[in-house]
């Protein structure tokens, strides 16, 4: 059985080094990449573009290295690059849902990769109600938008009917109080 468990565990190679991802995160990881994922497919209806939850493995130097991650969510339109569990073109968008073990690493080494391979969009989501979100602009991230979620209506600040729309495909809209449905 240790052998099984060996065999399924989710891994990400990054410079070269290998980066356990067990174990799973916190359930409100997964409902909040759920809310994400369920307003950007609906959004892709009728087009070639695909969203990938947790399941697709990003190949961000394929020419250079075997070097992969598994992003939260990955919004891919070239599908010529799609072999097997990989995807080796570049994402319009990636989003990652940070949790304790993995927080820094999505700072720091996943953003600057998916900086470095050309990925336009870049949100770094907290299940507490927080996003940053980075547009590519001259090879470098800039962070464009920075959101945290207050949904008390009775508060000044009350912002969980704000829209946030997707940059390569502003018709897709989701509420910031969406993103966060489910999870208190």
């Amino acid at each position: 059985m240790e052998l099984l468990n060996e065999r399924y565990r989710k891994q990400e190679k990054i410079d070269g080094i290998i980066y356990d991802m067990s174990p799973a995160p916190d359930y409100r990881h997964g409902i909040v990449n759920g809310n994400i994922y369920a307003a950007i497919k609906s959004g892709l209806k009728d087009t070639l573009c695909l969203v990938f939850m947790e399941n697709l493995d990003f190949r961000y130097h394929p020419e250079e290295n075997d070097d992969y991650v598994v992003p939260d969510i990955m919004v891919i339109c070239d599908r010529n690059h799609l072999k097997g569990g990989c995807y080796s073109g570049i994402p319009r968008l990636i989003v990652e849902t940070l949790n304790p073990s993995t927080a820094l690493k999505d700072k720091t080494s996943k953003k600057a990769a998916y900086e470095q391979a050309g990925v336009e969009e870049y949100w770094i989501v907290s299940p507490q109600g927080t996003i940053e979100i980075y547009y590519l602009e001259n090879g470098k991230y800039i962070l464009k938008q920075s959101y945290m979620l207050q949904d008390d209506k009775g508060d000044e600040h009350y912002n969980a009917e704000t829209i946030i729309n997707l940059k390569a495909f502003p018709h897709i809209q989701i509420k910031l109080g969406e993103i966060f449905e489910g999870i208190q």
